[in-house]
């Protein structure tokens, strides 16, 4: 692939493509347990992946694997209790793979004991010799690629290892032929090709562009703040300091609609809120001016993949007035965002004097951001 880091960790339609794989497997009935393994090293930094994305939990398990492919899939499977029927193992280069795909591998596995997707050989294969020139057609009559997943009975797998004990083979399907277990063939799909070439980034990404265009080229997010008035302090909204004889309470300088600006980006990207992951118990967030926190949301947009479209913002305050700054608010977020200022909207209105703003406790504000992908980094 010619990267600097591994090729399942590169961005594909703006998501790492090992998180496209597990998302398929989390979203599948018939799977209980997900065990991910990857090199010791990268153990933490892949946990906190799942996490940032939302897919860490009790059921996803992270663990270190070996030299050899057969190496890690023993050290998932060591990871398993006897309760477990099935054990499927998958590529974690191979994002398209459907969740009808990995039920029909479940299936064939409870009734045959172990089985794998494969396509049916449909080119003419040749045999070459070590000068580069044909030797001879291979007949492709009964010839299937092998794909993953590849599903077996947890306790033959288990028994195919003790068989077969240090040999190398190239996949499970290898182990268990050697170890005796027949192994059915469950039709794969010519979609759920492994990611080996670069190549194979631009063939998944039209794949997945005919399949997750209107999901993934689009990202709502809905932000919602509010912060009761403290004296003694300046009054900061959208960056622009207001003047007035209060400001807002909070741990930063406590800018109400900013806040829910980021909270909005957050959202559309599925990354939990502003709390998460600039908390308030963090003393060099103290103070600080919250465009910096924007700029920060914004770059972690731009690593997912994604760019602000537009963003509607509406703060509920009985005073002060904010019609004269709201062009500077506009121009402000706008240039955080890297955007024009025509894409910002900002607006403010009251409550009628109804509730803790009607009643000059606090500004609460609303946002609305509409995030669009900016493709494969």
């Amino acid at each position: 692939m010619g990267l600097d880091h591994p090729k399942q960790y590169h961005h594909l339609c703006g998501v790492p493509i090992l998180i496209h794989t597990v998302r398929v497997f989390a979203g599948t009935s018939c799977i209980d347990r997900i065990v991910v393994v990857v090199p010791e090293e990268r153990v933490g930094s892949t946990s906190s992946l799942f996490a940032e994305y939302g897919l860490l939990s009790d059921s996803l398990q992270v663990v270190a694997g070996g030299k050899r492919r057969q190496d890690s899939v023993k050290a998932g499977l060591d990871t398993l209790g006897k309760e477990v029927e099935i054990v499927l193992v998958h590529d974690g280069a191979r994002p398209l793979v459907s969740e009808n795909l990995i039920g029909s591998c479940c299936r064939a596995a409870s009734v045959y004991g172990a089985a794998i997707a494969a396509v049916p050989v449909k080119d003419t294969l040749k045999k070459a010799g070590g000068d580069g020139h044909i030797l001879h057609t291979v007949d492709r009559e009964n010839l299937w690629q092998a794909q993953t997943p590849q599903a077996v009975s947890s306790s033959v797998l288990r028994t195919a290892y003790e068989a077969v004990g240090d040999r190398d083979v190239t996949d499970e399907a290898s182990l268990l032929e050697l170890a005796g277990v027949a192994v059915h063939m469950v039709e794969g799909s010519e979609t759920n090709i492994k990611i080996t070439r670069l190549d194979d980034l631009l063939v998944a990404e039209k794949i997945m562009g005919k399949s997750e265009s209107s999901v993934a080229a689009m990202r709502v997010g809905h932000g919602y703040d509010a912060h009761r008035f403290a004296s003694g302090r300046e009054l900061v909204l959208g960056g622009v300091k207001i003047p007035f004889d209060m400001g807002l309470a909070g741990h930063s300088d406590a800018d109400v609609l900013t806040h829910a600006f980021c909270d909005a980006i957050l959202g559309a990207l599925g990354l939990g809120d502003i709390g998460a992951h600039f908390p308030d118990s963090d003393e060099k967030f103290a103070g600080i001016y919250s465009i910096t926190l924007l700029e920060k949301v914004i770059n972690l947009a731009g690593e997912h993949g994604f760019q602000v479209a537009n963003g509607d913002v509406t703060v509920v305050c009985e005073k002060p007035k904010l019609s004269p700054f709201i062009n500077e608010m506009k121009t402000i977020l706008a240039t955080a965002c890297s955007v024009a200022v025509e894409q910002i909207n900002v607006k403010a209105t009251t409550t009628e004097k109804m509730g803790f703003t009607g009643r000059m406790e606090g500004i609460s504000c609303h946002a609305v951001v509409l995030l669009e992908q900016k493709g494969i980094e």
